[in-house]
């Protein structure tokens, strides 16, 4: 970490720069968790930015090749967040040649920490390092962005209800995360975006300190002020409680499996992208819940 601060300091790096191009900047899923965060902070900065999902104007559809051609024409850089699953990766895989092949030539991509890293836990990342060797591979200049799982996740999709409900059921087991704010994640790829010099750079970003499922019900407790447990479920009955409320077979056994490397204790240890590219510190997830909590995510 220190070599490469001490780069960017010699090459004058102190924050924001200007792109190199006046084109828009394409955000695939700028909708999303990270999405909109990315186009919240190019916009604040002026660039123009072209959205694409399947909701936008110009829609986007991962799983829908017609939708692609001409999406990224006259665009020099893009933001990738591929879809989770099996299928969405492959097509994100697809999507990359497509794009390079009709004109992109820098690509972000939103990849997974832990994505290349060895053993049987990881082996549900084999479709995101395909992604990843897809946009390597393309001929288009490329940064990558691996973070960890977001604090988001329970005030903005999948652990929401769980809070709300007062149980937390997932199957993490014992084992500890180090939680990252999606805000950060957002100055974080608008950062890269707009300077070419983190081109061929790898980042891994997460929060402060890691916590196990049962302390992040603790942290939630403090800042909601209702009582909040965690019901460390069965992976085969975590599998069967996502289906039950509609999730897919094939994307319930890719949330099984990622929690399985939480599960097996490969994900306690903390990275330090953030500090990188940013120049401070991530947010903790204690100033995060009590904001959040401020903010009425989860008021009744």
């Amino acid at each position: 970490m220190e070599m490469r601060q001490t780069a960017m300091v010699c090459l004058g790096w102190s924050g924001w720069t200007t792109p190199m191009t006046t084109s828009p900047i394409l955000v695939l899923g700028g909708k999303g968790k990270t999405g909109r965060r990315v186009v919240a902070q190019l916009e604040a900065k002026g660039v123009p930015v072209r959205l694409a999902s399947r909701s936008s104007e110009r829609r986007f559809d991962w799983y829908d090749e017609s939708t692609w051609p001409g999406i990224a024409s006259g665009i020099h850089t893009a933001y990738l967040a591929p879809p989770v699953g099996p299928t969405g990766l492959a097509q994100a895989c697809r999507f990359v040649t497509h794009a390079a092949e009709n004109g992109l030539r820098r690509v972000v991509l939103l990849s997974g920490r832990g994505v290349g890293s060895p053993g049987r836990e990881f082996a549900v990342y084999e479709g995101q390092l395909d992604v990843e060797h897809a946009v390597k591979g393309s001929g288009a200049d490329w940064t990558i962005v691996r973070p960890a799982w977001f604090m988001q996740g329970f005030s903005e999709d999948f652990g929401h209800e769980y809070v709300m409900a007062g149980e937390i059921r997932f199957s993490a087991g014992t084992g500890a995360e180090a939680w990252i704010d999606a805000d950060d994640i957002g100055e974080v790829m608008a950062a890269v975006l707009l300077d070419e010099r983190h081109t061929g750079q790898t980042y891994s970003l997460s929060g402060p300190r890691t916590l196990t499922m049962a302390e992040v019900a603790d942290e939630l407790t403090t800042a909601t002020g209702r009582e909040i447990r965690y019901v460390d479920l069965d992976p085969a009955e975590h599998v069967a409680e996502l289906t039950a409320i509609g999730v897919t077979q094939e994307d319930a056994e890719s949330v099984r499996d990622l929690f399985a490397v939480i599960r097996n204790h490969r994900s306690e240890y903390v990275s330090h992208g953030v500090e990188e590219v940013l120049g401070r510190a991530p947010r903790d997830f204690t100033d995060w819940a009590r904001s959040t909590a401020q903010a009425g995510a989860w008021s009744a």
